[in-house]
């Protein structure tokens, strides 16, 4: 295929600032640099720009003296794979070779470097993502990528299965991708294509899948493509497990400005608090999100242990407990059990609410005359939970009277649980 020629909408973009300055630092002399790849899909699309990588003839020995010349700091993130990261105005850019595979293994590529654009651009993934742009907003495209853009669509430079062998990720970053940039059905070959290669799926390491994973989880199109990928086994691949698309479906549509992936997930891929535990294993998942993952679990649990007919004094005592940060996913557990419509109104007034904070504190009850030690503990938790039970009241007579029947029970409490148990 003969290059393909266009303009950024904004030509100037690449002509200014620091990325002008890494131009004139890296370029000339004999060699040529220009920005590749998802910042010039995204300049084409006047989506924003994040990071702005480039590609460049010189090599890397020749980038970092280069740099260094222009008085910019370097980091040699990737020598072996021809990437160098300089930093201009505090400003990152990963510089990388021109370069072609000579060996890959389905996760990491041993390669050559070269100095032809259009040999660089046959190397990687998808059309959309092998553009070049100069300084003057020429944009080149070697593989159709600039039709593909212009159609919405997604599909692997070549054979899609030769892709998807140098390196199994580009499975789920195909699907990925689909979700953040298509606008149509998904592309039918490099469908056809992951899944006769999903084997090699399990060669990638549980990071990788999860990074990916939790993008795709918040793309435009993550409700039609999830759909595409438990159809064709992926989302059972990936998770371990069954997924709920009715629940994940009903966040998206309910709360589309939520863009919290570990809540995405858990409305996905979690039923009870074992879900979370294997999820947190298969996907290498932080403390952070395991943690919401749990707290998830167990509230889809008691709604599903109550018949999904919580009242509204339920669900807030549920979301007061487990955290408010989980009760829009409570509100579409309830839509996707067809639960009532009054319930999932009370759904809905529990995820909006403000929970108070507890009434109490240790030095109320040690200003009583409680000694510092297990009996405070004790009254605090007694008198918090009934006054959950009453439904949060502020009034200062109902607190003070929860307050005062808390002590007496929790001095019980506190007095049984001192006593050894004479069967150990």
């Amino acid at each position: 295929m003969s290059a393909a020629t266009s303009h950024l909408p904004d030509r100037t973009i690449f002509s200014s600032g620091p990325v002008a300055r890494l131009f004139a630092a890296i370029g000339g002399e004999g060699e040529e640099i220009r920005v590749a790849g998802g910042a010039v899909r995204n300049a084409m699309l006047g989506l924003p720009l994040t990071d702005i990588d480039c590609a460049t003839t010189a090599v890397p020995d020749e980038v970092t003296r280069r740099a260094a010349a222009a008085g910019f700091r370097t980091v040699p993130t990737g020598v072996a794979h021809g990437t160098v990261t300089v930093i201009v105005d505090e400003t990152p850019f990963e510089v990388t070779t021109l370069r072609s595979d000579i060996e890959t293994d389905g996760r990491r590529a041993v390669v050559s470097f070269g100095r032809d654009f259009a040999e660089d651009a046959a190397r990687r993934d998808f059309t959309i993502n092998a553009l070049y742009a100069d300084a003057d907003g020429l944009v080149t495209d070697f593989v159709g990528g600039l039709d593909d853009l212009a159609a919405r669509r997604v599909r692997f430079i070549g054979d899609a299965a030769t892709r998807i062998r140098e390196d199994y990720l580009r499975i789920l970053r195909f699907f990925r991708f689909h979700a953040t940039y298509s606008e149509g059905a998904i592309d039918g070959e490099g469908l056809s294509a992951c899944v006769r290669e999903r084997d090699g799926f399990s060669s990638l390491s549980r990071e990788r899948v999860r990074a990916e994973l939790m993008k795709l989880l918040t793309a435009p199109k993550a409700v039609e493509t999830l759909a595409v990928m438990d159809e064709t086994g992926f989302l059972t691949l990936i998770f371990g497990g069954v997924a709920s698309r009715p629940r994940f479906t009903a966040l998206r549509e309910e709360y589309p400005e939520i863009g919290s992936p570990a809540l995405s997930l858990a409305a996905l891929g979690v039923e009870c608090v074992e879900d979370a535990a294997r999820l947190r294993e298969r996907l290498a998942l932080s403390n952070d999100e395991t943690d919401l993952l749990h707290r998830a679990a167990r509230a889809f649990t008691a709604l599903r242990a109550g018949g999904f007919r919580p009242s509204e004094k339920e669900l807030k005592a549920l979301a007061y407990r487990l955290g408010i940060d989980i009760a829009p996913a409570m509100t579409v557990c309830l839509i996707a059990a067809k639960a009532p419509a009054p319930t999932i109104a009370d759904g809905y007034i529990a995820a909006e609410w403000a929970p108070p904070s507890p009434p109490w504190r240790g030095a109320d009850a040690i200003a009583a005359g409680v000694a510092a030690g297990p009996e405070v503990g004790a009254w605090l938790a007694r008198a918090e939970a009934d006054w959950i039970e009453a439904d949060f009241p502020s009034e200062p007579e109902i607190l003070a009277d929860i307050w005062s029947r808390a002590r007496p029970a929790a001095a019980e409490e506190a007095a049984d649980a001192a006593v050894p148990d004479a069967s150990e």
